[in-house]
């Protein structure tokens, strides 16, 4: 290039210009088509080679490619094209002017970190996107390692780039960092910290895109949206979304629901609150009445063979309530309500079965149901649970028992008038006469 410029400069002269001109003119052409050469290498690179690798992607089975199509990873690649002619032909169309090569060099050498920190960003989430479509990758935390990598490569991009505007070595640079290591760990504290709980996040599996998970201190409830260096993202209930450190997830407690939802299985756990006073041995009436229920006929057969076998054995006399070994009201609907739970479709027959008594209280003698639902589906398993306490609601009463509830209004005006109509009663002539 140079020898072309000494020639296009002896024309120039030739053709009656003044040296200065004619050098002038023949430096001013060269740099010219040096811009020209840099610009159709862009347009090759973005209309003509890009195009026929977009071409050859769309035609292949594989989808990896086509997420670094979607990622831009080639269309950054292309920027490399006029900085690579740049590089090339610069120092011969600048004619040995030392500055102005300079010049070029150090930009083109700013372009191209530039573009690598960015080809380099596209292909990380090409690989983050890539990973979450399989099933392993789904449950690793990659954003958090790719904001990782992408933060340390800015950091050496701009150490680079700093040495060539400066004219000295990246080593220069990098041997000051260790006198800021104080300043460096208090400004990227929150990066820092986030890329530790991070890696004991992937380790441990903590927590993945699609849990449900409960943090009470920070407001959390809901299913996780995104893991990413120093947050976590959590769509509440009512649509809200909660922003939580992501080294809160390690320093302080949470609940996490991918056990249940996993397990296939949604617990069950609310108690009946029975009026104590209403428990009692059950009669012939009651157990006849009894023996109308389908579900109980098993339960009874068997119960009433071993209590006769039983009392005949000790000679009791069963002439009286409370003689003998008998059936209480309270022990076969508790009988009961395992036998219709066992027989419900939607309970998990294979899990934590349990219907027992708690410690009475106050409010009565709790009978607790503890089952697990096969349908983990929250607006289905609400469906199941309240199905479950209104047949037993209804049915409780065929048993001579009656749910502890506190008086309410309705009650209280019942009292009142039932105690002011005793009063009027006692007072009326015929009473009194």
């Amino acid at each position: 290039m140079a020898s072309l410029i000494d020639k296009l400069t002896a024309w120039l002269q030739s053709c009656g210009l003044i040296p200065e001109h004619a050098l002038w003119i023949a430096h001013s052409l060269s740099v010219a088509a040096m811009l020209i050469m840099a610009f159709s290498a862009n347009w090759v690179a973005k209309h003509l080679i890009l195009r026929a690798v977009k071409s050859i992607v769309k035609r292949s089975s594989a989808t990896w490619d086509d997420i670094l199509v979607e990622t831009g990873v080639f269309t950054r690649l292309s920027h490399l094209a006029p900085a690579l002619v740049l590089d090339a032909v610069g120092p011969a169309a600048l004619g040995g002017n030392e500055a102005a090569v300079t010049f070029l060099e150090n930009a083109t050498d700013i372009y191209l970190i530039i573009i690598a920190v960015m080809v380099l960003h596209a292909l990380l989430k090409a690989v983050h996107l890539i990973l979450g479509r399989t099933t392993r990758g789904a449950q690793i935390p990659v954003k958090g390692f790719t904001q990782a990598i992408m933060l340390l490569a800015t950091l050496v991009a701009g150490v680079f780039i700093l040495g060539t505007l400066m004219g000295k070595s990246p080593v220069y640079f990098l041997s000051g960092i260790g006198a800021l290591t104080a300043i460096i760990i208090l400004v990227f504290k929150d990066a820092i910290m986030g890329f530790v709980a991070g890696i004991q996040i992937s380790v441990n599996q903590l927590v993945r895109v699609g849990d449900w998970i409960e943090m009470p201190k920070n407001g959390a409830d809901g299913d996780v949206i995104d893991v990413s260096l120093t947050t976590v993202k959590v769509r509440n209930w009512d649509k809200t979304i909660t922003t939580i450190p992501t080294y809160s997830l390690i320093s302080d407690s949470f609940k996490n629901w991918r056990g249940m939802a996993d397990s296939g299985g949604r617990r069950i756990k609310r108690s009946l609150l029975i009026d104590m006073q209403t428990v009692g041995f059950a009669d012939e009436k009651l157990l006849e009445s009894w023996k109308k229920l389908r579900l109980l006929k098993p339960y009874l057969d068997e119960k009433l063979a071993e209590i006769s076998r039983e009392n005949a054995a000790r000679g009791e006399n069963l002439g009286e309530l409370g003689v003998g070994r008998r059936l209480t009201n309270l022990g076969t609907f508790r009988a009961y309500c395992g036998a219709y739970l066992r027989a419900h479709p939607r309970i998990h027959q294979d899990m934590t079965f349990l219907v027992r008594q708690l410690q009475p209280t106050a409010h009565g003698l709790p009978l607790e149901i503890y089952v697990f639902t096969n349908d983990i589906r929250w607006a289905v398993y609400e469906g199941i649970q309240s199905d479950i306490f209104d047949h037993l609601l209804a049915i409780i009463n065929q048993f001579n028992l009656r749910v502890f509830q506190s008086p309410g209004g309705h009650d209280v005006g019942t009292a009142l008038a039932s105690f002011r109509g005793r009063e009027e009663l006692a007072s009326s002539p015929s009473q009194a006469s």
